[in-house]
């Protein structure tokens, strides 16, 4: 295959080798740089089907844009933006999105590993599961377990998974574990909505739903020995904990809030837009910043949310095994965002150095070692890079890679990424088909909802080890670790 045309049949997709492929810049269309994406054969075929493609052509028309859009291995099409893209717009000409961003600001993922063996675990997996559904708020709409008064909220959101460690939900190091220390400076409460506050005050320490999952997982193999013990990971067989959720109610309101204000600056600056979607406004406005600083504010708000269902799941394992926590030494690896936009200092297409406004939209930051940005633990190794795969497929830990900084940005893919609908998943399979498979295959699944289960069966992703190989075979973030799940529950 050496060329294919998008959905829309208005851009060509040109195959440059085995794993990139590009969308030449096109003046004619608006487009000011071009697209790149990462792939393979199969996994593009996938993304021309949809609107992937021919949504990453739309970013690339934004003022402001440098250098090329950049779709990952996982991409699919999203609002706006396409889901696993990522976008450098520049700091004085360039614009800031609430779509590049997307709704579940800061929907991310942490690990944590664990002393004990998948021996010590499996004979009581459907013990842990069941506590940890029991210890955790699920589901859409569904009530945090804490309550909180305006200032405590406006506290939280300023100080970010500190807020939860200061109030005795984890250790300290856990924060020194998390991208921006689990605290982004700048967040601005009064720049978020009363109906944001309401939402996101119901909510705190819920796992919420979706692809949102929490799974207890073995290490099924171990590519980068040094990496691997780096991050706690010894031995094949040992046990991890994966926590995949974001803002919850919160942040899909922060999103929603500005890009109504989006909507109606365009006309105020005189701004044209190839998507109503990709509703935006110029970096420095004060929309600009008023976005900026409740996105933060979001940003933190999700990283308490993971800080304290952590907590309960180290005290369901305290319970469960009977064993103290310093014995199950249930230690963070880290956190990582997947929906974000911040400052970054990159590479730009003449070579010059340039703050950039980095949009990740279902996308995971990649630094090399050396960075000033990485944990003090793990900079001469470089950043660990989570990404997990649908619900009872394999997730991967990545390590982050120079080459990452000349091809994306310093990014990589974020999951397996979608290829079939949530109504379409509920036309093709049932909720005990899905079950009976997971089971098949020693997984126990505990979810709030039938529903739940078939949306987000495993048929419904790409699969996640081609997404793995495809970075790995670039060279943006190469394997450490392959995990497989033994027990989940879901929203």
């Amino acid at each position: 295959m050496s060329e294919l045309l998008t959905k829309s049949g208005n851009h060509k997709v040109r195959k440059v080798n085995d794993f990139e492929f590009r969308i030449e810049k096109d003046p004619s269309k608006g487009m000011r740089v071009p697209v790149t994406i990462y792939a393979t054969d199969n996994l593009v075929s996938k993304m021309v089907a949809d609107r992937t493609v021919d949504q990453a052509a739309n970013v690339s028309t934004l003022p402001g844009v440098r250098k090329h859009v950049v779709v990952l291995p996982d991409g699919h099409e999203g609002y706006g933006f396409p889901v696993g893209g990522v976008a450098a717009l520049d700091l004085e000409e360039g614009v800031i999105s609430p779509g590049g961003v997307g709704y579940d600001i800061n929907c991310g993922v942490r690990l944590l590993r664990t002393s004990l063996t998948e021996k010590d675990t499996r004979p009581k997996i459907k013990d842990v599961v069941n506590e940890l559904f029991r210890s955790i708020p699920l589901g859409v709409g569904r009530e945090g377990s804490i309550k909180l008064s305006k200032s405590e909220l406006d506290e939280l959101l300023v100080d970010g998974v500190n807020w939860a460690i200061e109030h005795s939900y984890g250790w300290e190091e856990d924060a020194e574990v998390c991208e921006e220390g689990g605290r982004m400076v700048g967040a601005e409460p009064t720049s978020v909505s009363d109906i944001a506050r309401k939402r996101g005050s119901l909510q705190l320490g819920s796992l919420g739903s979706g692809n949102h999952f929490l799974e207890v997982q073995k290490v099924n193999k171990i590519f980068d020995e040094s990496a691997a013990k780096a991050m706690g990971i010894d031995q094949e067989g040992q046990m991890t904990v994966l926590i995949h959720c974001g803002s919850r109610g919160f942040g899909h309101q922060v999103c929603s809030d500005y890009l109504r204000v989006s909507e109606f600056a365009l006309r105020k600056y005189g701004m044209k837009i190839a998507d109503r979607e990709l509703a935006c406004v110029p970096n420095n406005s004060s929309e600009g910043e008023d976005y900026r600083k409740a996105m933060y504010c979001a940003l933190n708000f999700a990283w308490c949310n993971r800080q304290l269902i952590t907590h309960w799941t180290r005290k369901t394992f305290q319970k469960v095994f009977g064993m103290p926590e310093q014995q199950l030494d249930m230690k963070l690896v880290y956190d990582v965002s997947h929906n974000i936009a911040k400052t970054e200092r990159h590479k730009v297409e003449d070579g010059q150095m340039r703050n950039l406004i980095i949009h990740r939209k279902g996308a995971t930051r990649a630094f090399p070692a050396g960075m000033d940005q990485i944990p003090s633990k793990y900079r001469n190794v470089g950043q660990p890079v989570i990404v997990p795969g649908s619900m009872g497929t394999a997730s991967w830990i990545l390590l982050g890679s120079k080459k990452s900084f000349d091809l994306s940005f310093g990014s990589t893919a974020h999951g397996a990424g979608r290829t079939m609908s949530r109504s379409a998943a509920k036309r093709s399979y049932s909720a005990e088909d899905v079950k009976n498979g997971l089971e098949s295959k020693g997984i126990y699944v505990k979810a709030l909802t039938k529903e739940g289960v078939v949306e987000e069966t495993p048929y419904a992703y790409k699969d996640v080890d081609a997404v793995a190989d495809v970075s790995h075979s670039l060279g943006i973030a190469t394997k450490v670790a392959r995990l497989v799940p033994i027990g989940v529950i879901k929203g």
